[in-house]
């Protein structure tokens, strides 16, 4: 049985690689994932298909292609529950330096992740990614 620490390195080593396949096959089917804040993607994203297309899938057209670069600092892991640390840098379509280090609480049950509170510097996101 694959432990809930090595589902979500799993999932992260393969945003990093690009792998929508593992990607997608990552998350149970009714998953949830709560990004805080007051920017246009700051909600409770409910569903796979909502949290792959439209969430992750839909960060994609703020940077340059080829420029993501995902890097995963640490977990800690106790019961079904996983805290990920991770650093994003990217060049964004504007022109600017995208670099933040990110972390997220996943709950992961039989082998799926069902739920991420995800938490970034929303500054950051907002200056770089959603300004007017």
């Amino acid at each position: 049985m694959t432990s809930p620490r090595e589902v979500v390195v799993r999932y992260v080593e393969a945003v990093r690689d690009g792998d929508a396949r593992v990607i997608r096959e990552s998350f149970a089917a009714d998953a949830t994932w709560h990004y805080p804040g007051g920017l246009p993607i700051s909600r409770i994203w409910r569903g796979r298909d909502a949290i792959v297309d439209e969430f992750l899938g839909g960060m994609g057209v703020h940077f340059v292609p080829g420029t993501m670069k995902i890097e995963l600092v640490s977990t800690v892991a106790e019961g079904d529950r996983v805290v990920a640390e991770w650093t994003a840098t990217a060049r964004t379509v504007r022109g600017d330096d995208y670099d933040n280090r990110c972390i997220g609480v996943y709950t992961v049950r039989d082998g799926r992740i069902v739920d991420v509170v995800e938490y970034a510097d929303t500054a950051h996101v907002a200056e770089t990614l959603f300004r007017p």
